[in-house]
């Protein structure tokens, strides 16, 4: 059953079938090919969609709960997609069940286009730092990071090579909000190298045969791009070999190596400690 009704906040579809072709495209979103095909991703919660909003993105389509009628922060988000042009669907939760695949969904999810930032606009400045990802695998993990250069103030991240989806369901969750304010480039292994000829700043790797401490380097007033390798290989060879820094992070403990979210934000921010310490700001 779809029915619409006028009022606050703006035009309310309301849908209570499963079998709707619009829940039955936002559930789809769980699987990479329709999110490529509709070039779109799904997100869940009302802090996530308020911070979508602020920062610029418009909503394709907004669902909420009935749950969360008379809720100012709901009427508001939907007010702002309809006066985007988006759709607004008023469900009940079983609806949101299904599209979050979740026995206790958020009460609000929205619908966006995907953004990518392309590799030939990525000119980094002074004190500018990039994370450059090889084949990451883990949506948690690059989810994770992505959070994480948004906690830093890191620039972006560049994905190299066949990568997990930084428009999964799972990245996004993992990313706490931080998909909408991190930009996300994407290349080939040969595209990146090629694009590493142009750089004039440090790229710097961790690599298990690195014979620098991380926290050794000056890394300096000029740009830096972190590259980190794939979670089980580490950094190939030819990656390995466009550094110009080879860092490794010492363990004193049984294990032999670091999660690769721990490990890329122990050196983000390292990196950051050095420049504000370069700036004179005080670190402790």
């Amino acid at each position: 059953m779809t029915a619409e009704r006028s009022g606050a906040p703006g035009r309310v579809r309301e849908v209570s079938s499963l079998a709707n072709p619009l829940v039955k495209d936002i559930k789809a979103l769980a699987l990479k090919k329709f999110r490529d095909a509709q070039n779109a991703f799904m997100a869940e919660g009302l802090k996530l969609i308020i911070d979508a909003l602020d920062l610029g993105w418009t909503i394709r389509t907004l669902v909420f709960a009935k749950s969360s009628l008379g809720n100012p922060l709901v009427e508001k988000a939907a007010a702002r997609t309809v006066a985007a042009g988006g759709t607004v669907l008023e469900v009940p939760e079983k609806v949101l069940a299904a599209i979050t695949r979740r026995d206790n969904p958020q009460m609000v999810v929205g619908v966006f286009e995907q953004r990518w930032q392309p590799l030939k606009s990525i000119a980094p400045a002074t004190g500018d730092v990039w994370v450059a990802l090889d084949r990451v695998r883990d949506p948690g993990n690059l989810g994770t990071i992505i959070r994480t250069v948004d906690a830093v103030g890191a620039r972006g991240v560049i994905l190299v090579g066949e990568t997990t989806d930084p428009f999964a369901v799972e990245t996004v969750r993992a990313t706490m909000g931080s998909i909408f304010a991190v930009p996300v480039a994407r290349a080939s292994q040969e595209a990146f190298l090629t694009w590493r000829k142009g750089f004039s700043g440090i790229v710097a790797g961790t690599h298990l045969k690195g014979a620098v401490d991380y926290r050794g380097p000056d890394y300096g007033r000029r740009p830096v791009v972190l590259l980190m390798g794939n979670e089980q290989q580490g950094l190939p060879e030819v990656l390995a070999g466009a550094c110009d820094l080879l860092l490794r992070i010492p363990q004193v403990g049984r294990a032999d190596s670091l999660n690769l979210a721990v490990a890329t934000g122990i050196m983000l921010f390292e990196i950051r400690r050095a420049a504000l310490k370069l700036d004179g700001t005080d670190t402790r």
